[in-house]
């Protein structure tokens, strides 16, 4: 059941203010809690918790950041970027290979063709005068 707060502190429970357990893990939520800007270093400015143990060194806590900007990651993007320049710049030369070897087959066929072409007028011009020959013979 929630109620609104009343005129008066209840003691021991509204009089005092418990702060957040856990701080932020990702890397921009603890950059924009303290303020950072992108050039330092969130690892320094992690919520850390303390351990402290009796017979035992004490020692603190903190989360693993996530989304935190490394230069393996940077490592890892520049090698993507080149993968897919590599990629399109082989594609293109393929693509000009292949348009190279299309255009030479569509000049055979072409030159075939006239030939053919030739060959077939060539036949009946030939069929033709033999006709006329024998004609004017009878």
């Amino acid at each position: 059941i929630c109620i609104p707060k009343g005129e008066k502190d209840i003691p021991g429970l509204t009089d005092t203010t418990v702060p957040r357990r856990l701080g932020p893990k990702r890397a921009s939520r603890i950059r924009k809690l303290f303020n950072l800007s992108k050039e330092d270093d969130v690892r320094q400015y992690v919520v850390r918790k303390p351990l402290n143990k009796e017979g035992k060194k004490p020692r603190t806590k903190a989360p693993k950041i996530q989304r935190l900007v490394t230069p393996r990651v940077l490592q890892h993007k520049r090698r993507r970027i080149a993968l897919k320049k590599q990629r399109t710049q082989k594609n293109k030369e393929e693509a000009a290979e292949y348009a190279k070897l299309l255009a030479k087959r569509m000049k055979e066929a072409k030159e075939k063709r006239q030939e053919q072409i030739a060959k077939r007028r060539r036949l009946s011009s030939l069929r033709a005068s033999t006709s006329k020959s024998e004609s004017s013979q009878k």
